[in-house]
């Protein structure tokens, strides 16, 4: 993509932004911005997929939608997350920091209590850290998710105009500017399940401005279809592409077949969403990115450190087909996701993001590293970090003295998690397949990924890549540095930093207001809180005002506020009365 900073520079002069600094449309000392020249952005997040589509050579299927994209867009090859888990990963993508950095990086921060013996928590970033959505909501755009959140903490209310599954760009005032989030989960490894079937509240995507259809679908995600009522988009007899540290077995081929459908199924899905941005005529002016929110579903590829966990694929669709049809080889994490969008809208980096802008006129040096760790899964806890350069990927165990393979018991719902665990039992496993069974672990790892793209010969010991071992190891405890990520604290000690030596989690202090020559000012005593609020009877129930600023009240309007810092419990909701204050629990 050498031919492609010129055009970036000329395609910004029309998506510079400028920030805004009030939202409510009667709000007192706001300067008014024209927001006519800032492109639409919308993101197509799909789950637990690994780079399986043609764009990055598997023929295996096709996928029109998704090809067509990269026809008309640049496909990226060396993109990351920094976690193989998926509420890890969208922490990351959120705040644009790594989770480990901020206490998000145990999977889940508010699950498997009874066998761990921690309270529930969450993550708690720098106080002046907002979410992505929220800066590009106080920036003018209209921002919309629907549907998973997942994030390792409770999204502030006013984060999103709307979340949820009604959330749509088709809400917004006519000609606002919109940054839209579309989730599919449809290739979530519970898709493996059996009996097989897609989820029900997926087919919203073929629907999904229409909240009556949807109000009548099973909101529950593990309401699935019956396999005789779920279409078959791929033949079951295809030649899948097994990998080395899988078996090849009937049922292991069943769940590639399950797999791969499910890829098409949300192919379909993503071509009825992107066919409601053309029917909108926002086809041409939107930026559209599409990625996984980390590597694969199956076993020894979701949760680990191996790219198999980790790569994804990454297309962006830029306005008119700006670039169709490149590629670009750069390594990109998903901490870099936060502050180049934010650049391409024309706001500066947050003091707090951690990652780099990889595109726009605040493009930074291109990333030399990318970085990744594991933790806790569900009830089970495990301590790697890995870090690695465009062919070399170094492993450090924390824990070398118990092994890879950990008895997850919502990953054991895999078909071919227990064929594994039947060969491994009836010892049938190859040598490569054994590898992820092996008692213990090797203190350090290093993987030639170029040679060995699935992680499986360990060179560490080899004199030849001696300098490459002191090179990646010495990267490593300078991004622990960096990030403040100290490995060896255990997890209980972990919540007690980000309480502060408390017993519980913070709260909140409620919002307080002062009222002066009719202009309403709603602060709260905690640093970092973000306000929300309705007016009256002027705000539907289920949407929130993100409070930027004073503004004009009219006299006989009510105010309902809630303060809340990400991480903390949010406060109790303050209502501003012309004659009285009430507090209520929300």
């Amino acid at each position: 993509m050498n031919n492609t900073k010129l055009s970036y520079r000329q395609y910004f002069l029309w998506v510079l932004l400028f920030y805004v600094s009030g939202l409510h449309a009667i709000e007192a000392s706001t300067v008014k911005h024209d927001l006519s020249d800032q492109p639409n952005i919308l993101w197509l997040v799909v789950e637990d997929m690994s780079p399986i589509i043609e764009a990055y050579g598997d023929k295996t299927i096709k996928t029109p939608t998704i090809t067509e994209l990269a026809n008309e867009g640049v496909t990226f090859t060396n993109v990351y997350s920094p976690s193989g888990v998926c509420a890890p990963s969208r922490a990351a993508i959120s705040m644009g920091m790594y989770p480990s950095s901020f206490g998000a990086n145990n999977m889940r921060t508010t699950s498997n209590t009874k066998e761990t013996g921690l309270p529930k928590y969450e993550a708690i970033p720098h106080a002046n850290a907002k979410m992505l959505s929220q800066y590009l909501r106080e920036a003018g755009y209209y921002t919309t998710n629907n549907l998973k959140t997942d994030y390792q903490f409770k999204a502030p209310k006013g984060a999103w105009d709307e979340s949820g599954p009604y959330a749509h760009w088709r809400n917004r005032k006519i000609g606002q500017p919109f940054y839209a989030v579309v989730n599919f989960t449809t290739t979530h490894e519970s898709g493996l399940f059996e009996p097989y079937g897609f989820r029900k509240i997926e087919s919203r995507h073929y629907f999904s401005d229409n909240r009556q259809k949807i109000a009548k679908l099973p909101q529950h995600h593990a309401v699935k279809s019956s396999e005789a009522n779920t279409p078959v988009h791929v033949a079951k007899d295809l030649d899948f592409p097994i990998p080395p540290y899988l078996p090849d077995t009937p049922l292991v081929r069943r769940d590639f077949w399950k797999m791969y459908n499910n890829l098409a199924e949300t192919d379909k899905q993503i071509a009825a969403v992107l066919k409601q941005l053309k029917d909108d005529g926002l086809y041409d002016n939107t930026i559209i990115m599409f990625y996984s929110d980390h590597g694969g579903p199956l076993p020894r590829q979701k949760r680990l450190v191996y790219d198999s966990g980790l790569k994804v694929p990454f297309i962006i669709r830029y306005p008119n087909g700006e670039h169709a049809g490149t590629k670009d080889d750069q390594l990109v994490s998903f901490v870099d996701f936060a502050p180049t969008l934010l650049s391409l809208a024309g706001i500066d980096k947050p003091a707090h993001m951690q990652g780099r802008n990889f595109l726009g006129k605040q493009q930074t040096a291109k990333r030399e590293y990318i970085h990744a760790a594991a933790d806790r899964f569900d009830g089970f806890t495990d301590v790697i970090r890995a870090v690695k350069n465009k062919r070399f990927k170094y492993i450090r165990n924390y824990r070398p003295e118990q092994g890879y393979y950990l008895p997850v018991a919502y990953r054991e719902k895999i078909p071919t998690m227990q064929e594994l665990l039947r060969l491994r039992d009836a010892d049938r496993l190859t040598q490569a397949q054994a590898l992820w069974f092996r008692d213990k672990k090797d203190p350090e790892e290093l993987f030639d990924l170029i040679n060995d793209p699935h992680e499986i010969n360990n060179i560490i010991d080899d004199p030849r890549y001696k300098k490459v071992v002191t090179e990646l190891s010495a990267e490593m405890d300078r991004w622990l540095n960096e990030i403040n990520d100290d490995p060896s604290l255990p997890e209980a000690q972990l919540i007690q930093r980000l309480w502060a030596g408390n017993e519980s989690q913070p709260v909140t202090a409620k919002p307080q207001f002062k009222i002066s020559n009719g202009i309403i000012h709603i602060s709260s005593p905690t640093p970092g809180a973000v306000i929300s609020y309705q007016l009256g009877n002027i705000t539907p129930p289920e949407l929130w005002q993100l409070y930027k600023g004073p503004f004009k009240l009219d006299q006989a309007t009510s105010v309902k506020a809630v303060a809340h810092r990400i991480g903390f419990s949010e406060s109790d909701s303050v209502i501003y009365d012309p004659d009285k204050i009430i507090y209520s629990q929300y």
